[in-house]
């Protein structure tokens, strides 16, 4: 029995409307003066990497801007972006984006401690040090990449969607400012705020800490379920069940954008530390296989995760339903923890998230291949609530399809 839980989080946060100003003086205070800036030409159209530029030149900091990020960023980017940054040497990385390019950001931050292929260090604890200092900016409200200590690539060879994960990832300097949230398209909107959920509810549902089979002595990727975890991932569903709708379909809404900012970087703290478990696991190689956003990948699949997870959860899934705004009076555990998933597919379908898995553009007899790769993830299978075999997860995927 693993009787201790950790809990970890970025040096420093920094969370505010117009924070992004700040970064130079924050920069200058760390004698940081070559700063390489990983976003793309997205980002820049919506002027927040001329925003981000002023705010260094009073600072006078050099600065590189590499804007070739991408949507799940491949194997073969990291490595071009990390020979750029090479060159450059670099004081701090800054990921000024959505979760690709902070994950890129951390990605780069090894390579140029380090060198080397980023596949040598995919999985847990392969990083062998600190790494250059990096910055992480979110212009979603979703992955809470800013606080994390995961990085996620796509692995062309396998069509698999990799992880890799280190302390030594968390950012040095978490920068929240969701003025430039607004800017962030519906769709991303969505399957940003879809994404923050998940995080939530599988770092509140999965194994708790205490059921891991591991020795004491073991240093985990995630502690499991945790009382402190617990706490962040209360509130950020809380958050999200109250403004993901009105960010949605009123995106100049600040109090709106503020409040699902703050929902996504607490689920980022939740899950990094508790884990996330099967929703991640099926998305992993059906986002390795199709063009589908991790967000809508995750948001499409939670209902059906939960659904298989709910024997194992029904108190917690009632505690969610709750959270989520349903009136539970009346209910008990089993009606209660029905309605939490009814809840989200209710909040997936408002929010525009395709319903099902073929809308993905995939054929229903790929289903068993994503099922076997997602039994070979070893950490997820162990973290989730409930165990799975590959035929579990096959009906899963098929209930979904």
């Amino acid at each position: 029995m693993r009787d201790f839980w950790n809990f970890y989080s970025s040096n420093r946060l920094v969370f505010g409307c117009g924070v992004l100003s700040k970064i130079g003086s924050i920069c200058t205070k760390r004698s940081w003066k070559k700063v390489f800036v990983i976003s793309d030409h997205h980002i820049d159209s919506a002027g927040h990497v001329s925003a981000l530029s002023d705010a260094f030149k009073k600072y006078e900091q050099e600065v590189y801007l590499y804007l070739e990020g991408v949507a799940e960023p491949s194997v073969g980017l990291a490595i071009k972006c990390i020979e750029k940054a090479r060159s450059f040497k670099p004081d701090v990385i800054v990921g000024l984006g959505g979760g690709s390019n902070m994950d890129l950001a951390k990605i780069v931050s090894c390579g140029v401690a380090f060198g080397g292929s980023p596949k040598e260090y995919f999985g847990f604890g392969n990083v062998p040090g600190p790494t250059t200092p990096t910055i992480c900016i979110p212009t979603t409200s979703g992955t809470g990449s800013e606080v994390t200590h995961a990085a996620v690539l796509t692995d062309n060879d396998q069509n698999l969607k990799v992880s890799t994960l280190s302390p030594f990832f968390r950012p040095e300097i978490a920068l929240v400012d969701p003025e430039i949230t607004v800017s962030c398209p519906r769709n991303v909107t969505a399957e940003s705020g879809m994404d923050a959920l998940t995080h939530a509810i599988e770092a509140y549902t999965n194994i708790h800490h205490f059921d891991l089979p591991v020795p004491d002595d073991a240093e985990m990727p995630y502690d499991g379920k945790n009382p402190m975890a617990d706490i962040f991932a209360e509130k950020a569903i809380r958050l999200i069940g109250q403004n993901i709708e009105q960010a949605v379909h009123h995106p100049t809404d600040i109090k709106a954008r503020e409040a699902m900012s703050f929902a996504a970087t607490l689920a980022g703290l939740a899950f990094s530390n508790a884990g996330v478990a099967l929703v991640h696991g099926l998305e992993y190689p059906i986002g390795g296989a199709h063009y589908c956003s991790h967000g809508a990948g995750n948001a499409l699949l939670l209902p059906y995760m939960m659904t298989f997870n709910r024997e194992e959860r029904q108190k917690e899934m009632a505690n969610i339903a709750s959270w989520l705004g349903v009136d539970v009076k009346g209910m008990d555990l089993n009606q209660a923890s029905l309605a939490a998933i009814d809840k989200v597919t209710e909040l997936k379908k408002n929010t525009g998230i395709p319903m099902r898995l073929r809308e993905f553009g995939m054929d229903q007899s790929e289903l068993e291949g994503f099922a076997e790769k997602t039994s070979t993830i070893e950490r997820l299978m162990q973290l989730n609530p409930r165990k799975a075999t590959k035929d579990n997860l096959l009906e899963i995927l098929t209930s979904a399809y």
